[in-house]
């Protein structure tokens, strides 16, 4: 999801002349109101003592310099004393929500300057032009530039987030090898959440499928990866669905790279397309609360939105004897942010009835980080694939399934 503000400047004074350029910021951080220019005399700890009291830093030394000073930046704010996280396990997700968000201000506070068409006019610096056409798009003001006499202003990232869409250049170019796929690749876009935690992958790849004929739809697909999955197993109508510019254009590619483009439509939707399916999949944001940047609208759902939309229509979208499958980790019921009983209680208010449950263990190093501040929650994490059906064809409540579901998990 692109969460751009309204077209915002940067002024700041170099060289005794006041200065103004474009601003550009993919979490939606306004420009800073002060700006002073730093180059590769700038000492480390004035430059972290400008950025924690809201002062920006516009770089104009060496490139790896830069990085450097970014990594001195990050190195004195992680070493700063560590409260005792609270026993309460919300309290502690949302403080280190605010600490997580504390540290991105200070150091998105180091910023670069691109010129039209997105060059980096930094000593060492390296070719950033298609990177940034592949985040960002075209540069209207460099089109603009070559049909005017009057030079287009220069444009102000952060020098954190260049670096990020640097790499998300490199995972693009590379792709995201899925075991699933039989080691073929996946190759997501900038502000698409890529599948490096292949567990939900590898439970869609394992799932019987349902016995009625019929299309699947897959929700909120992304890169495209579930669809590819459910076409190479054979299902002859995939139609998969999401409001993200990006998405659309990553899941276009992918299964056009994949050889699944003939069986997988892609269609923009909030949530459902028309129509009824005999396999609807979802695997909606794990965690309900509020994301700060575009990527992390795949792992944050505030007031578990598509969660409950995706619940409260799905009934409506299945053929008879149809499933929904949705995939969702157990992380929010560790962090106390969801319980297992409102759960199943929104499968109940949905109509809907557990037919069966996967469960898969977090392969990712995180889960055994015990420097996490979060490390209890992910060390008992488990993902699970929920076989829904219509309550009514099943004749029994969705708590009453669940609990069995509890009793029996397979894994």
């Amino acid at each position: 999801m692109n969460t751009l503000q309204a077209p915002q400047s940067v002024e700041w004074t170099e060289a005794g002349a006041a200065r103004t350029a474009r601003w550009r910021s993919e979490s939606g951080t306004p420009a800073p109101r002060r700006v002073v220019v730093a180059d590769d005399r700038t000492k480390a700890d004035d430059a972290y003592k400008l950025a924690c009291e809201g002062t920006a830093l516009l770089w104009r030394g060496d490139f790896h310099n830069a990085r450097q000073l970014l990594t001195a930046l990050a190195r004195r704010i992680d070493r700063r004393p560590r409260k005792r996280p609270p026993a309460d396990p919300a309290q502690a997700f949302h403080l280190h929500r605010a600490a997580q968000s504390q540290r991105a201000r200070v150091l998105g506070m180091l910023l670069v300057s691109l010129d039209p068409g997105y060059g980096l006019a930094l000593r060492r610096a390296p070719d950033v032009r298609e990177a940034c056409l592949q985040a960002y798009g075209p540069d209207t003001q460099d089109t603009q530039d070559t049909q005017d006499a009057h030079p287009a202003p220069p444009l102000i990232v952060s020098l954190r987030e260049l670096l990020g869409v640097i790499g998300a250049y490199e995972w693009r170019r590379n792709g995201v090898r899925i075991p699933a796929l039989g080691g073929d690749r996946v190759h997501p876009y900038y502000g698409v959440f890529s599948p490096v935690r292949g567990e939900y992958v590898d439970l869609v790849a394992r799932a019987p499928l349902p016995s009625v004929p019929g299309p699947a739809f897959d929700i909120g697909t992304g890169t495209g990866v579930l669809a590819s999955v459910l076409a190479r197993r054979g299902v002859s109508r995939v139609v998969a669905t999401d409001q993200d510019p990006r998405a659309l254009a990553c899941a276009r590619e992918n299964t056009e790279r994949l050889g699944v483009a003939d069986r997988v439509e892609i269609l923009e939707a909030d949530l459902f397309p028309a129509g009824r399916a005999a396999l609807v999949v979802c695997n909606p944001p794990w965690v309900p609360a509020k994301p700060t940047s575009p990527v992390e609208y795949a792992v944050y759902d505030p007031g578990s939105r598509m969660l409950r939309g995706f619940l409260n229509g799905l009934a409506a979208h299945l053929e008879p004897g149809g499933e929904g499958w949705l995939i969702l980790s157990d992380i929010a019921e560790h962090l106390g942010l969801r319980s297992r009983a409102e759960l199943t209680a929104a499968f109940d208010a949905a109509g809907l009835t557990v037919l069966d449950r996967l469960d898969i263990r977090p392969r990712h190093p995180r889960a055994r980080d015990a420097d996490d501040p979060l490390h209890a929650a992910r060390a008992a994490e488990v993902t699970s694939l929920w076989r829904l059906g219509a309550a009514e064809a099943a004749g029994t409540t969705g708590a009453e399934r669940a609990e069995r579901a509890e009793e029996e998990p397979r894994t």
